[in-house]
């Protein structure tokens, strides 16, 4: 049984994939299984992948969530970490969430918040994303956590083991399916590690998840999981 699997999650990012491979970087290396779930894309990101030997995992049903849950099934490992080859997250903190996962951590998150990270934003005048991203931890550290806090509750660059993976059961369908694990490993007290990024800008393509809309299927989630109370 492979311990170690890279989940590449994709929809349309050719231009995302050509710059991870071009750079040399060896996902083979890193990691015993790779594997890539792909929303269905049309430009060529599934040719590329292909002609790279990655195994190509067809999601089922649209939405982020989905696509993780997908990778769950599809795949092997022990702990599995899920990067998205769109610029914005570094491959070389893959082992380095690999690693915080075999020194104890149920979850490891690649914060963008932490001394010596980097947001996308940080250079912006009016960073709305970044400090949206920022209310939503603090409530989720005010209400839940019980530990360390937690700067970075959303990003999806993230490691995680199998086992609390299918502890959590996680259901959302689209883009709060990263708050839903961070919010449900609080409410379970499992450990959760950050390791600082430097999110760099996107390569090509657009983002799936438009800011104004996602934040109102945040907050939306956020109340479910208010109303929930500590439970499931």
């Amino acid at each position: 049984m492979p311990r170690r699997t890279v989940v590449l999650l994709t929809l349309n990012e050719v231009d995302g994939v050509r710059w991870l491979f071009s750079a040399g970087h060896d996902l083979s290396a890193m990691a015993d299984e790779v594997l890539a779930v792909d929303g269905g894309s049309t430009d060529g990101t599934r040719e590329v992948l292909a002609s790279r030997r990655v195994r190509l995992v067809d999601q089922p049903r649209p939405g982020r969530g989905e696509a993780f849950r997908a990778a769950v099934r599809a795949s092997g490992g022990a702990c599995l970490v899920f990067f998205s080859p769109d610029g914005n997250e570094d491959p070389n903190d893959i082992p380095r969430l690999f690693a915080a996962i075999e020194n104890g951590a149920d979850m490891a998150i690649a914060s963008r918040f932490l001394p010596g990270s980097r947001n996308e934003e940080d250079d912006d005048s009016l960073p709305l994303r970044k400090w949206t991203n920022q209310a939503f931890t603090w409530i989720a550290n005010f209400i839940w956590n019980r530990g360390s806090y937690v700067t970075d509750t959303i990003n999806g660059f993230r490691g995680i083991t199998r086992d609390a993976f299918l502890k959590l059961d996680p259901g959302s369908v689209g883009y709060t399916i990263e708050y839903e694990m961070t919010i449900r490993a609080m409410k379970q007290r499992m450990r959760i590690e950050e390791i600082p990024t430097r999110e760099g800008n996107r390569v090509g393509g657009e983002s799936k998840a438009p800011s104004f809309r996602t934040g109102v299927r945040f907050l939306r989630f956020l109340i479910r999981e208010m109303v929930a109370g500590d439970g499931r």
